[in-house]
């Protein structure tokens, strides 16, 4: 296990309903696998783990390995920009990792993009950086996988939560953002004046 630690993470797209099997296939080759998985209650009160982001399975592999990995039943492909796959960052598999250690039952989110980048200060996600959502008097961290746009959240304690200083949208950024126009403003302004 060791070894595939420095190896880097992709998304394979996989045949729906099938995440399940295409991991344990994907494992009995000998690659990393991880497929996050949420439970929910159907009305008879029967539990299901259903995975975070259908239709995929994270796996770490090499690149000259890629064929393993595609050859494997139920892989459509492999997620990337065009032909070319492109790994998923590890901090986007360890956030997503660590708030489903947690205990606090994530469950998936529309994607989000942008908004106030936030830290958490304590608890067991302490660290862990996302976007916070307000829905009627709840608020919830979401964490994105870019390369899926997906998106995943948990409940959080208001207490927990503190603004990154450096997200856009902080009050130190947008500092950062109007000092810059205004150095851009005199530099065209000096540059009207020397014609």
């Amino acid at each position: 296990m060791e070894a595939t630690e420095c190896l880097p993470w992709f998304a394979a797209y996989v045949k729906p309903k099938h995440e399940k099997m295409v991991a344990m296939l994907l494992c009995g080759k000998g690659h990393e696998t991880f497929l996050p998985t949420y439970r929910r209650q159907h009305k008879r009160s029967k539990h299901f783990d259903l995975p975070l982001f259908p239709g995929y399975v994270f796996c770490r592999c090499e690149w000259s390995n890629m064929l393993s990995v595609l050859s494997t039943p139920g892989v459509f492909s492999i997620v990337g920009n065009g032909r070319i796959p492109e790994p998923v960052p590890e901090e986007e598999i360890e956030n997503v990792r660590r708030m489903i250690q947690s205990d606090l039952s994530p469950c998936p989110w529309p994607y989000v993009s942008e908004g106030h980048e936030v830290s958490l200060t304590s608890g067991p996600l302490r660290g862990l950086q996302g976007h916070i959502i307000d829905t009627s008097q709840e608020k919830w961290l979401v964490v994105s996988l870019q390369i899926l746009r997906r998106s995943v959240a948990v409940k959080l304690d208001r207490a927990s939560v503190a603004v990154d200083a450096n997200a856009p949208g902080s009050e130190k950024h947008d500092d950062a953002r109007a000092s810059n126009r205004i150095a851009l403003r005199a530099k065209q302004a000096i540059g009207a004046g020397v014609r």
